[in-house]
């Protein structure tokens, strides 16, 4: 941490940070996330064409599907950059307004997957508990209202933070905990009272992931209550086999939070490697393993890769 005697506002450095202690290997530490990354990119795009070009996949699970793809491929655009600069460049100067728009859109697409989530869990309600009328509640007008209120929702939480952070002092210098900027880290290596800034974070929080898992849990509740009233067998396992996939994507979306959070709070400073890959695994493992999850569960999209495949392979002879 350096001094706050030069303290200046909306005009400092920070210094990215990548593994402490492995920076002689960091060439060879970026292969891994280098695949991850163009796994990550390949695969969500892959499923938004599908999606877009398939008439048989124009339904509200692959409508949503398609925007989880969407805010993972923004995700993308939005932290790996900075950590391909750092790793492959050796470059880890960032200025304030490039840190703070980077904040922004790490935050804001993260609000809007959670969004998603929640609206897919929805989805899995309505399609368990009320299938003779899933059409009718779920059509495309009313799944456009929900993508247009996920992401206005996520750029009225997340717009305060990046404002409020230009009326606060940093040092002319300052190393970040991560090779991205987070909120968190900005509004910890502050030298002016960071109060307002910390309860506005809070807030944010509690509205998006705090609110959506509280949701999500709850559909699910109502998902198993109404499936322990179908009578047969069968049909439990069958309306309980469409929310696997769903499932698998929320405990991949927030599983990772979790641990980061625990770890920081335990022995962060014990194994600052250990917390730096924490934080990388977190961002990087939802927007790759998303499409994986989807194309290994999901019989209509792999039918659909398939069918493409194979006109591909017809065009070429």
């Amino acid at each position: 941490m350096f001094s706050c005697n030069t303290s200046t506002s909306g005009h400092s450095t920070f210094l990215l940070t990548g593994f402490p202690g492995l920076e002689a290997s960091h060439h060879w530490v970026s292969i891994p996330i280098n695949l991850i990354c163009v796994v990550s990119i390949l695969g969500n795009s892959i499923i938004l064409l599908l999606i877009r070009r398939d008439p048989s996949l124009h339904k509200p699970v692959y409508i949503f599907l398609s925007m989880l793809a969407a805010s993972d491929l923004g995700f993308c655009a939005s932290t790996f950059p900075t950590m391909m600069w750092l790793f492959w460049l050796g470059a880890r100067e960032l200025p304030f307004d490039l840190c703070a728009a980077q904040m922004f859109f790490i935050h804001a697409f993260t609000y809007v997957e959670s969004g998603v989530l929640l609206a897919m869990a929805f989805d899995r309600f309505v399609a368990i508990r009320e299938p003779l009328h899933y059409a009718t509640i779920l059509t495309h007008s009313a799944m456009a209202r929900v993508g247009a209120a996920i992401l206005v929702r996520a750029v009225l939480l997340k717009l305060p933070g990046p404002i409020l952070l230009r009326r606060l002092l940093f040092p002319q210098i300052s190393v970040l905990s991560h090779c991205y900027c987070l909120h968190c880290d900005l509004v910890g290596l502050a030298c002016s009272d960071t109060q307002i800034n910390s309860f506005v974070g809070l807030v944010s929080i509690l509205l998006s992931l705090g609110l959506d898992s509280f949701l999500i849990v709850l559909s699910y509740a109502l998902i198993l209550r109404t499936v322990l009233g179908i009578a047969s067998p069968g049909e439990r396992l069958k309306a309980l086999n469409t929310c696997v996939s769903h499932l698998c994507i929320v405990l991949i979306f927030y599983l990772p939070k979790l641990g980061l959070s625990v770890l920081h709070r335990v022995e962060k400073h014990s194994y600052p490697a250990l917390a730096v890959l924490m934080a990388n695994l977190h961002f990087l493992v939802p927007p790759f393993m998303n499409p994986i999850v989807y194309c290994l569960k999901s019989k209509q999209i792999r039918q659909g890769l398939l069918k493409r495949f194979q006109q591909k392979r017809v065009d070429v002879s």
